[in-house]
């Protein structure tokens, strides 16, 4: 007689929470995805300059860094994570109700800022949750849920783009409010209850005390591979948010696109990134998380030189979509890594962390490449987005080897 054991598979309860968490996940992109194609819009009818376009993205940014770690800690504090999803996704797509009513500058800050906010709760939710859910398969699972966020980044443009062909700017982002407010009833609805690691008899299964919490905190501040990560990860930042800030205001101002076109643009760069999520996710789990992370961000260094070199021509659309692919490949590789070297029981704080970091790199990244825009034109901001991925893989040498936290 011989006993044949297998590893425990996620129900199908479980696969059907993760397909909702990954479409909320969608939404929490669509609506920034939406804002960076309004930008040249709302800059020419305010007046704003380069400087002041990136100091939009810089206030939306700083918020998600200010409240990251604390939304991290009532993540690892509280059981109810359906709801505390929910709530994020409400709070991303609310203010951009606000802003079809802004009329000045100092208001469209204000309502950016509280997207901030309200990011700050989503991902030290979701993520710890899919990882817990899914131990064996963190780098796939991962990357389908980062697929989600390509999804929102890459349809949002192309979307919003022809609606602004027979809308005002204004009624687009009224009308655009109604699906998060959708998905996040849904969410509610049917994840209101989900807890943050195995079902358990007690009611605040998931949850651990503040004190508990408190006492962990310092051993996880100690933790080289967090640290390494993290600051990694805002450098990849600054990259990423800065192009977002600028690539469609160069399409629109130096190319001529009309906002079809650059929301076409736009698309290509997150369609070529919803493909490299699973492959990279995949690779990761067979074949390392560091080779993973270094090929890629090489990878965007060159092709951003290029762009740089391509100017204004075809080819520097080409580019684009070769960017999105190596760009957005490493984000849910960073994200598996980061908790497998951390322990379980603080995942929401590491990822609050971790995502901490990125808004402040978010915040910075976007209002330097607009000096250097204003300074020495756009095309040289691309030069300064090349310089600041390399940062970020030069890190990943000192990320030391360790096992998985067990904790």
């Amino acid at each position: 007689m011989s006993a044949v054991i297998t590893a425990p598979e996620a129900s199908r309860g479980s696969y059907r929470e993760m397909w909702l968490i990954t479409l909320g996940h969608s939404l929490t992109h669509w609506y920034p995805a939406t804002f960076y194609l309004l930008m040249p819009i709302i800059g020419k009818e305010l007046g704003l300059s380069y400087s002041q376009i990136g100091l939009i993205m810089t206030c939306q940014y700083i918020a998600g860094a200010v409240a990251n770690i604390p939304g991290g800690i009532l993540v690892d504090t509280v059981g109810r994570k359906g709801v505390l999803m929910a709530t994020s996704l409400f709070w991303v797509g609310f203010p951009y109700l606000l802003m079809g009513f802004a009329h000045s500058y100092l208001m469209l800050l204000g309502c950016v800022a509280l997207v901030g906010f309200g990011n700050s709760l989503w991902h030290p939710t979701a993520i710890p949750t899919l990882a817990r859910r899914f131990p064996d398969r963190k780098g796939l699972v991962l990357s389908l849920h980062s697929m989600g966020g390509n999804v929102g980044d890459a349809l949002a443009p192309l979307a919003v783009g022809a609606l602004l062909s027979v809308l005002t700017w204004r009624q687009a982002v009224m009308l655009n409010v109604a699906p998060g407010i959708v998905i996040a009833l849904l969410i509610f609805v049917f994840l209101g209850t989900m807890q943050l690691g195995p079902r358990k008899p007690e009611s605040r299964a998931g949850a651990q005390s503040l004190r508990e919490y408190f006492r962990g905190l310092p051993e996880l501040f100690r933790n080289r591979g967090l640290i390494v990560l993290v600051t990694s990860s805002a450098f990849r930042s600054m990259t990423q948010n800065a192009l977002l800030t600028f690539l469609p205001v160069y399409l629109a101002y130096e190319l001529g696109y009309s906002p079809f076109w650059v929301g076409a643009c736009m698309f290509a760069l997150q369609a070529a990134g919803f493909a490299a999520a699973p492959v990279a996710g995949h690779l990761s789990d067979r074949m390392g998380r560091k080779s993973v992370m270094m090929t890629s961000m090489a990878m965007t260094a060159v092709v951003l030189v290029f762009m740089a070199l391509a100017g204004k021509s075809a080819a520097f659309v080409f580019f684009v979509t070769i960017l999105g692919f190596f760009l957005y490949a490493i984000r849910p590789v960073l994200q598996a890594w980061l908790l497998e070297t951390t322990p379980k029981n603080m995942g929401g704080t590491s990822i609050g962390v971790l995502f901490g970091a990125q808004a402040l790199g978010s915040s910075v990244g976007p209002l330097l490449g607009g000096v250097v825009a204003d300074r020495y034109g756009l095309s040289a901001a691309f030069y300064f987005l090349a310089g600041t991925i390399i940062a970020a893989n030069l890190f990943i040498f000192f990320m030391p080897r360790t096992e998985a936290a067990k904790a």
